[in-house]
């Protein structure tokens, strides 16, 4: 119990006895404290630097950021919208249309028979060429031969009958006339003499009754034998009967050759015989189609083209085909023939063009072609895509062309018209952006960074389509 107030005492005394030494004391204190004190404001005052360097580069970041973006938020109003622009080229522009169609020949003809019976031969080939008057079928046809021998035999009989009249019966009135007319003057001066007779008193009245009967007999004879010669001479009735059986033999003559040319075929024109549906030995009856015959002539072309294209059709016109079997062989053709109707149903006008002669070779009969009209051409035409036009179908078409920067309404003076690109006559140049309206939505006076590409069809070419519309 003793010793903790002692030690208490001892501790307290050490401690009341560092005054006492003022001189030691302070500065052995100073010795141990300094250096942490110093230490920590160090520490603090690098902390504190850090800490403020650490802020102000928040700041910084901050700040750049925002600039960058306002920038950014900025960047079409201070450097433009960017936008795509088509570049107006100048360059020789040709419009055309282009249509399908097939190959037709001038004519067909169906090979048939106006007769029946039994072919016996087949002179021609499919795909032979033919002339006019060949043979090309041929029926049994020895009745129609036995026929037209009867038939000529009575046209001799005529013509035999003809020639008697001619060389004997006109001949034979003549000298009978003759006869009668001398009979006739012998009769009149008897007559006469016996009446002088009778005057004198040396025969009797009967003697001049008998010469009257004479008279009378002799001029009846004399008009019998003029009607005779009436009759064989050119224009009477023997003669006109001869002739009328002399033509009627030849008639049934001409029908008998007629029903023997009825067993032979002839073709009726030159051409190339493209189908055939009759072999020796059938028996044919008459109407039926044996033969098909493409008639040779001017080969052409017939397309049916959009009525909203007929505007740009014109004779005269070249075009350029090309058969699909041989797309690479190209050949030239005119337009020869507008249809002057349409087709209310499919909205399309019948055309055909010309193909030069001779045609080449591998053209074939309904061969599917393609065609190219040229329809206009310019040897420097200023020339934008269509979907750049605004207002296109108005007095006054305008587009947006990038001048300055900017987006400037301008309006232009169209030309030529095509589905993909259009003429511009007045308003631009060449090398002029323009900017499609409807894909941009870019605004008149608005600042633009555009980026110019050129229109996507072949520049020389535009193309309008021409085939008839789906209905």
């Amino acid at each position: 119990m003793t010793s903790l107030p002692s030690s208490g005492v001892s501790v307290g005394a050490e401690l009341e006895q560092k005054p006492h030494h003022p001189e030691i004391a302070p500065t052995q204190e100073a010795q141990l404290t300094s250096p942490v004190k110093s230490e920590e404001t160090t520490q603090n005052s690098n902390e504190k630097k850090t800490l403020a360097t650490r802020t102000w580069f928040k700041i910084g970041v901050a700040a750049l950021l925002i600039s960058l973006v306002a920038l950014y938020l900025l960047r079409n109003v201070l450097l433009g919208t960017p936008t795509k622009a088509y570049a107006a080229t100048s360059g020789e522009l040709v419009q055309t249309v282009v249509a399908s169609g097939r190959v037709i020949s001038p004519q067909r003809v169906t090979v048939a028979l106006q007769g029946s019976g039994r072919v016996t031969r087949i002179a021609v080939a499919e795909g032979q060429t033919v002339e006019l008057g060949q043979l090309l079928i041929e029926l049994d046809n020895s009745d129609s031969r036995a026929s037209l021998a009867q038939a000529n035999a009575v046209v001799s009989q005529a013509q035999a009958k003809l020639r008697q009249i001619a060389e004997l019966s006109q001949p034979m009135a003549l000298q009978a006339l003759a006869q009668a007319q001398a009979d006739a003057l012998r009769a009149r001066k008897t007559l006469a003499r016996n009446r002088d007779l009778v005057a004198q008193g040396f025969v009797s009245q009967a003697a001049v009754d008998d010469a009257q009967r004479a008279v009378d007999v002799a001029v009846s004879q004399v008009t019998s034998t003029q009607a005779q010669v009436k009759t064989n001479t050119a224009g009477g009735s023997d003669a006109m009967l001869a002739e009328a059986a002399l033509r009627q033999a030849v008639a049934g003559a001409q029908l008998a050759r007629a029903k023997l040319d009825q067993g032979q075929v002839l073709a009726p024109s030159s051409g190339i015989l493209i189908s055939r549906n009759v072999e020796v030995g059938d028996i044919v009856q008459p109407g039926k189609a044996l033969m098909v015959l493409a008639v040779s002539g001017q080969t052409q072309i017939l397309i049916q083209i959009d009525e909203k294209n007929l505007s740009k059709i014109a004779l005269a016109q070249k075009a350029y085909c090309s058969a699909d079997a041989f797309a690479s062989q190209r050949f030239e053709a005119v337009v020869a023939y507008i249809n002057p109707g349409v087709d209310a149903t499919r909205g399309s006008v019948e055309v055909k063009l010309n193909v030069p002669n001779p045609p080449p070779s591998y053209l074939r009969q309904d061969m599917t072609v393609s065609v190219d009209i040229e329809t206009a051409r310019r040897a420097a035409a200023v020339v934008i895509p269509s979907n750049t036009v605004e207002d296109a179908t108005t007095d006054k078409p305008w587009v947006l062309v990038v001048r300055d920067k900017r987006a400037v309404k301008q309006f232009i003076t169209l030309g030529l018209r095509g589905d993909t690109r259009v003429e511009v006559l007045a308003g631009l140049t060449a090398g002029e952006g323009i900017i499609p309206v409807s894909k941009t939505g870019v605004k008149e006076g608005q600042r633009v960074r555009a980026t110019l590409t050129e229109d996507p069809p072949k520049l020389g070419q535009d193309i309008t389509t021409a085939g008839p519309p789906l209905r």
